[in-house]
């Protein structure tokens, strides 16, 4: 069996994608943290059996909801990892955003060597259209060094570069087999001392990344992101990007000129030439929505285990479930903190800790 974990902000269209999508192109059941109450998407994934929601309010976090969205996104993954360790059976599990869909060979995954604890899912990434006419299906794959290099020259690409041809990560995603020995991150998984563990990678392990596709779509998304806690990392580009998009987002302008001017961002910074690319071959065109695998359904053990594992955990505190790095920058702040800071400041909680961090993963 493969499961996904996933912790998530969006709205129910691109939810029923997401989740359609992964049901369809290789997961047999998702994890599906929903970082805020959405009543209309909670209804929708309650009728899906091979979903468990939950969300997390303040009786999930018990007073302690980290400020940082991908802490939050780590917490819930490995958290899940332990669940999905309870019930059996469970041969993988995927950690992706509410943006990705996986794209697996059964037969490509069944063949990965037994020591390999670790594999990677390599990223195609969806085409950006300002106004795109129908639903998203054309993606971009990572191109080898001459195809860089004939994009330079034909005006298509700044630098021969992936990092640029993409608008977002390169790295793809990691699933992991469920062990005590293993954590996952947003683009990695180590060991309990922090390490990074080598991922096997092979053709027909990938996943769709939708970043962005639409001008509608990437206003939303960023605008959400800007909002999800203290400031994320993007990376350099992507923060000066971020910067730019918040600066603009609360300008008090009219609505026709701020519309206009986040168009002009998006067709600068995220829109693809699609008909040149389309033309050198170098598009995918791909509906997971279409996806001929069927899910295998959970067993009445399986799940009454994992019910019981999740309601046990409900009563955690769910800074257990930290990967290590995130757990030793933690404990290195409040070291640093405990030399510098006034004895009333040293109790201060865990979310002020966060926000007084750059970065936690």
């Amino acid at each position: 069996m493969i499961m996904t974990v996933s912790t998530v902000k969006d709205n129910l269209g691109n939810i029923q994608r997401f989740v359609t999508g992964n049901l369809a192109s290789g997961a047999d059941h998702m994890f599906v943290f929903l970082d805020q109450s959405e009543p209309e998407v909670e209804a929708w994934l309650a009728e899906r059996d091979n979903v468990t929601t939950v969300v997390t309010d303040k009786s999930w976090w018990r007073g302690k909801r980290p400020g940082r969205l991908n802490l939050r996104q780590n917490i819930n993954a490995n958290l899940a990892l332990a669940v999905a360790e309870q019930v059996g059976g469970v041969e993988w599990l995927f950690h992706v955003d509410a943006d990705e869909v996986v794209r697996i060979d059964r037969d490509v995954l069944d063949q990965v060597p037994a020591e390999a604890n670790v594999v990677n899912l390599r990223p195609l990434e969806v085409v950006g259209v300002l106004e795109p006419q129908g639903p998203p299906t054309l993606f971009k794959r990572l191109l080898d060094e001459g195809e860089l290099q004939l994009a330079v020259a034909l005006g298509l690409l700044e630098e021969p570069s992936n990092p640029r041809y993409f608008r977002s990560h390169i790295a793809g995603k990691m699933g992991v087999r469920p062990g005590t020995d293993r954590y996952l991150e947003i683009h990695m998984a180590t060991d309990a001392e922090g390490v990074r563990k080598p991922a096997h990678r092979a053709p027909g392990l990938e996943m769709l990344h939708y970043e962005a596709y639409s001008g509608a779509e990437f206003v939303r998304k960023w605008k959400n992101m800007i909002t999800s806690g203290p400031t994320m990392h993007f990376g350099d580009e992507r923060m000066a990007l971020a910067t730019a998009l918040k600066t603009l987002v609360e300008l008090d302008l009219p609505a026709d000129v701020k519309t206009r001017h986040l168009e002009t961002f998006y067709q600068r910074h995220m829109a693809d030439p699609v008909e040149e690319l389309d033309s050198l071959g170098l598009l995918e065109r791909i509906d997971p929505t279409r996806g001929s695998h069927r899910p295998e359904p959970l067993t009445r053990d399986q799940r009454d285990t994992l019910a019981a594992a999740l309601d046990a955990i409900r009563l955690e505190d769910k800074r257990n479930y930290m990967p290590p790095r995130a757990k030793l920058r933690v404990e290195e702040k409040a070291d640093e903190d405990q030399k510098t800071e006034p004895t009333a400041e040293q109790g201060q909680g865990f979310r002020k800790l966060l926000g007084r961090r750059k970065r936690i993963t």
